[in-house]
Formats: structure tokens, sequence, C-alpha cells
């Protein structure tokens, strides 16, 4: 896989120069709500630039429907670009149309542009192979190498991230060699304990990753949503918590596999629950009470690890040499409960492990939490890409990055 530095050696000076990055930005109206995404390709667009290069960057936000739609538009993120860049940053209006064609035609050395959502076009996202090639070929107009740094779609066989780097000449940008090297030090030569921290909503969204960690990870710490399946597995009452019945018997079968090969898996012991969810927009207090995790009553929903587990896992986290965390403990947004997931990033902070928080609302908690970013070993910005490749499957968009 060539690097950005090696392309940058071979001179990019007056080449148009396609970025797909990660714009992929949580919004509310247009205001972006956490920027890590933007931050992260910054070291890679400024240094093309910087080389003389005319960078085109491109990103998916959302999930529009293939057509526009000014809800999902990459204007605010193209904005907020340039004030990180401290350049104006152009904007074209579409993807591949006359507003693309004519801005990118416009780029002076050293300038950068942003085009609009890739989703827009429904090339993109589609399974018709000639459709997405299609797409990719078009895209493929606008420039004259190909820079992949867009790390959180690395897991998606889209056009601009898996047909694309076939049509030019192409690297890995520093994002996602970062990236690759850290999620090595997860998978290659582990430096143990290896302690793993899952939550999230959906046991279904881990389970994956879950069994190939079953042979690597030496405990495996559960919290949010899917811990509840996990406890009524165990035969505890969960009330009305999140709960996916359907995921039960492999539930079961990971508790005993874990169990054989000597993994430590650990449940939460208390857990905060109330008889409602939490309004997250006004905040307005919850009240919640606590209550041990295998006497949740029957009509109150948990919704975040209790005092007891914070305790208990921070232990678990002590003596790790290495951490992975992926999924927050409870519902973060709101501050009744908040804590589970501030004590896993604390406990992160205060281990000497390499520690990893696996992207996606672990990455958004850690910067609304107000942690300093610093203080983890690193933040990914991808997490489903990043469970994937822990998983070990092929990504395509790595995949297509390789020589």
């Amino acid at each position: 896989m060539k690097t950005i530095d090696e392309l940058l050696g071979e001179g990019v000076e007056g080449k148009r120069v396609f970025v797909r990055a990660d714009l992929n930005v949580p919004l509310d109206g247009t205001t972006i709500t956490d920027d890590g995404r933007i931050r992260a390709v910054v070291p890679t667009v400024k240094a093309l630039a910087d080389a003389g290069a005319r960078v085109v960057v491109a990103s998916h936000l959302g999930r529009p429907k293939g057509a526009p739609d000014p809800a999902f538009s990459l204007a605010p993120a193209a904005a907020r670009l340039g004030e990180l860049l401290g350049a104006e940053v152009a904007f074209a209006t579409d993807t591949v149309g006359e507003s693309a064609r004519a801005t990118v035609a416009g780029l002076a050395d050293g300038r950068v542009a942003v085009i609009e959502n890739l989703r827009f076009n429904a090339g993109e996202t589609s399974k018709d192979d000639a459709e997405r090639d299609a797409f990719a070929g078009e895209l493929a107009a606008l420039a004259d190498l190909y820079v992949g740094d867009g790390f959180g779609a690395v897991h998606r066989k889209h056009a601009s991230v898996y047909d694309l780097p076939g049509k030019l000449p192409h690297a890995a940008g520093y994002l996602i060699t970062t990236e690759v090297g850290v999620l090595k030090k997860l998978t290659e030569d582990v430096r143990r304990p290896y302690a793993v921290v899952l939550g999230g909503a959906k046991v279904s969204d881990k389970l994956g990753v879950i069994d190939h960690l079953l042979e690597k990870a030496d405990r495996i710490l559960v919290g949010g949503g899917m811990a509840y399946t996990f406890l009524k597995a165990q035969g505890h009452e969960v009330g009305i918590s999140l709960l996916q019945e359907d995921q039960i018997p492999a539930v079961k079968e990971y508790l005993k596999r874990a169990a054989d090969k000597g993994v430590e898996f650990v449940l939460p012991v208390d857990v905060l629950v109330s008889t409602e969810f939490p309004d997250l927009k006004t905040k307005a207090p919850a009240h919640p009470t606590t209550v041990a995790a295998d006497a949740i009553p029957a009509d109150q929903e948990g919704l975040d690890i209790g005092p007891e587990t914070r305790k208990l896992y921070a232990s678990k986290l002590a003596d790790a040499a290495t951490v992975f965390w992926n999924g927050p403990m409870g519902v973060f947004e709101h501050p009744d409960y908040a804590e589970g997931t501030r004590a896993v990033a604390q406990a992160l902070v205060d281990s000497p492990a390499f520690s990893v928080v696996g992207g996606g609302d672990s990455a958004a908690a850690v910067r609304i939490l107000g942690f300093d970013e610093n203080a983890f070993g690193h933040i990914s910005t991808g997490g489903g890409a990043s469970l994937e490749y822990l998983e070990g499957k092929k990504l395509p968009g790595l995949v297509a990055l390789e020589d």
C-alpha cells in the first residue's frame, strides 16, 4: 500500500488529487456538534495543498436516498474544513455535475475544494457493479491522483471507496495509515493483559467482534443496551430494558466459550433504571434509581451501569496493558446517565495501557464529556470499520488501496 509520503515524494504540484475523506459529522440543523472526523483529515489535506496539489475532497454524510437532500449537505463541513485549514475552501453544489466540474477546473495550485455529498448520487452506494463503476468513472474525470483517507468508510464497497482507486494512481492518507497501524497493535503481538470494553445498543452489532476477540482478549467487559441480552441469557429479569431475544442462544454460546477458554466475561452488577427514557433535548432531570443487575423491576428500563459496576470495571482496566473500547455504557447524552461512560473513559485515562477508543458514539462521548483526546492512545474515526477489522474481515477500501 503506497503511502501519502511516497506520493508527495513523487511530486503532486499542479495535479488534481481526489481525497476520499470521512466528513460524516453529526449535525444539529447546520451546526456541527462534533468535528473530530474533519480534524482527522486535515493533516492529509494540508500536506497535499502545501505541496501545490489541487485538492478535491469528497465524502458522504448521513443516509440520503441517492438524491440531493439539503438536510445532508456537506456545506457546513466544507466551511469547518476551511476554518481548520485557515484558508478558503471552495464548495461544489453537486458531485459530478456542472458545479463540480467548474469548481475543480477553477482550483489554483495549493487550493482546496469540497464536492457535495457523494450519496446524493445513487451510483455511490449501488449494489450494481456497472452503476457503481460508471459513477466512479465520472469522479475519476475530476482528478489525476487518488488518496484514500476516509477510514470510517473503508468497510463499504462504495464507488468512491472501492471502485475509484482502481481508475487512478492511488495512495493511503495519514489517517488510514495511522488507523491501520493502531489496529495491528490490537491483533498482532498484543501487549497483555488485553481488555475489551463493549457497549452500545445492540448485541447483534458486536457478535462478530466478540467471536473473534474470544481468541485474543483476556477479559471482555460489557455495558450499554447490549448488556441486558447477556443478563437475560443468564436468566435474570431485565424489565423493559433493550433486549434482543433472538440473540440469546448466541450469547449463551459465547459465555460458555469464554468460560472454556479462560476469558473473563464481566457483566454489570448494578444498573440505573427508570420507567421512562430520558428527554435528550431538554435534559430534564430523570431521577433514576439504582438496583442490582439481577433485580431489575418488570416495569423499569436499564439506562446506565451503576456505581458498583463503575468501580468493578475500573479495577478490571487498571492493570491492563492494552484496551479496546467500543460503545457507551449508557445514555451518555443525558447527564443522569453519563457516569458509566465517564467512568470507563476515566479508567482509560488513569491506566498505563495503550488504549484505543473505537470510533462512533464512544469517540463522541469522550469529547462531549470533556476529556482530553491526547490522554488516550488513539481515538478512531471509524467504529464500524474498526469492528470489522477486528473481526478479521477484508475491508474493501483497504483492499482497493493495496498495490
